[in-house]
């Protein structure tokens, strides 16, 4: 194209500015519903590398498949445990990992309640058939008693960084945590353990294949050799971060708080979150359990009080940082409340080891979905590509957060600004059905199938927009400064 018919597009950009009304901002991000009619799902996930398959974790003790590609979940389970699980109160098939070398070794944990109410980590193989386990593979790894029929905890997960599985476990319930286990790192409840599996300390005992990795914090004594880190009442859905392998606890409160503990992947373990003594940031308000915090006393990063408020709740869910295709959430750590269904996100400096000022987001209701509601949240989960999910155990139903496009954004980094104007002066006059397929965003704004001026004032009305909308559109003279700037450039360029 002439450079003096792009001037001519500029200038008549400039002019339009006059009559720019903004106009409202669509939010661009959403949730989608993708599955429905299932019997309490608690857990979704994939296997490494596995782009097209998502696994769903039933309590009963079935886990499903879910096609990517298909939009289908498969008639026939991946797992089905019928008779083998407990699923009074808070038990059931709880937690679902993969081998990071499952797709060499066909090797995933699982982690449930047995016919006793024991906590049970077994290993099963993938069968033949790539969309069916074979359940006579099944192997115990660990097992341990369980005084209630709650606060089992249940996550399990392998560390990016250390490739060693790490286990959940609840304080053994009912309430009060009366053992006092959270503080006893010589039992396996109320902490966080860390096994080998590709190891076997017991070679003599059939019911119990694991090694115990030798950084472990108390290998050499002071507490149980399997534990990593304990204080915890009742961990549930914690997360690492794929990026860097930063840990992230959420642990369910007593009747006052619930909080969020973080842990950078270069911790050498026995952090104590304090619980039964702590819960949130002081002495444990009720039971009469409350108390100094411990020397070795390590708090949350971050709590939120029981209540109906917009950062309130009664039971937290833990989820993930998000490392997905939406590109601004990058960073933000995601979870939410199973009692209120509120959705929110924080960002944490690692460095500093605390809650960057601000970022506390709430995503409630951008996030309400375009069929269904959000509701009793069990999990967030994760698929090959880092898109993040939403589980609704007593709804059935799996929801996938996604984005549209903002009108005006034309690099796809979901922020309306100069460089998306640059975009549109480039391509000024261009007729984008001529454009060969695949060809970068053209400045067509409005979809009509030109690049001209209502182009312009489609982006002048939402320059400023970002993901959720909540940056207001400037005044007039920000844009023409924008353009100005925009036209100064393409001038240059053009020399």
């Amino acid at each position: 194209m002439h450079s003096r018919y792009r001037f001519v597009g500029i200038a008549v950009g400039a002019l339009l500015l006059s009559v720019v009304v903004a106009g409202p901002i669509r939010a661009a991000v959403k949730t989608e519903r993708i599955i429905s009619g299932l019997n309490q799902p608690l857990y979704v996930t994939a296997a490494p590398g596995d782009a097209s398959r998502l696994f769903i974790v039933e309590k009963g003790g079935t886990i499903k498949i879910y096609d990517r590609n298909s939009g289908t979940v498969l008639a026939t389970p991946f797992l089905n445990l019928a008779g083998q699980v407990s699923t009074s109160g808070e038990r059931g098939l709880l937690g679902l990992a993969f081998h990071p070398d499952y797709a060499s070794n066909g090797e995933f944990f699982i982690n449930y309640t047995n016919l006793n109410g024991a906590t049970q980590i077994s290993r099963i193989l993938v069968s033949g058939d790539a969309n069916v386990a074979d359940v006579a593979s099944q192997q115990p790894v660990l097992s341990f008693a369980q005084p209630a029929s709650n606060h089992n905890g249940g996550w399990l997960a392998f560390s990016p960084i250390d490739n060693y599985l790490y286990i959940a476990s609840g304080d053994g319930g009912p309430g009060h945590d009366p053992g006092n286990n959270g503080q006893n790192p010589n039992t396996l409840l109320g902490a966080m353990l860390r096994i080998d599996v590709n190891g076997d300390d017991y070679p003599l005992d059939t019911s119990t294949n694991y090694a115990i990795p030798a950084s472990n914090p108390f290998v050499t004594g002071g507490g149980a050799a399997e534990v990593w880190a304990y204080g915890l009442r009742n961990p549930w859905r914690d997360g690492f971060d794929r990026a860097n392998g930063d840990l992230y606890i959420a642990d369910v409160g007593q009747e006052s708080f619930e909080e969020v503990n973080f842990q950078r992947a270069d911790s050498t373990g026995g952090e104590n979150y304090g619980w039964r003594v702590r819960e949130g940031f002081g002495p444990t308000p009720t039971g009469g359990i409350g108390d100094d915090a411990p020397a070795d006393n390590v708090d949350p990063i971050y709590v939120y009080p029981h209540g109906s408020g917009t950062f309130e709740g009664g039971s937290i869910t833990g989820g993930y940082v998000y490392r997905g295709p939406i590109t601004p959430l990058s960073g933000q750590y995601f979870f939410g409340d199973f009692g209120s269904s509120h959705i929110w996100s924080l960002e944490v400096d690692r460095d500093a080891e605390a809650v960057v000022a601000g970022s506390l987001t709430d995503w409630t209701a951008a996030f309400t979905p375009d069929v269904g509601t959000i509701g009793s949240i069990a999990s967030f989960g994760e698929d090959a590509d880092g898109n993040l999910y939403i589980v609704d155990i007593y709804g059935g139903e799996v929801f996938l957060l996604t984005a549209d496009p903002l009108t005006g954004d034309a690099n796809g980094d979901f922020l309306v600004d100069g460089l998306d104007y640059l975009v549109w002066a480039n391509h000024f006059g261009d007729d984008p059905a001529a454009d060969p397929p695949g060809a970068p965003a053209n400045g067509d704004f409005n979809g009509d199938g030109r690049v001209d001026g209502l182009d312009y004032v489609a982006w002048a009305e939402n320059f400023g927009a970002d993901l959720d909308g909540s940056v207001a559109v400037p005044e007039p003279g920000a844009l023409a400064l924008c353009t100005v700037a925009g036209a100064v450039a393409l001038l240059r360029r053009r020399r």
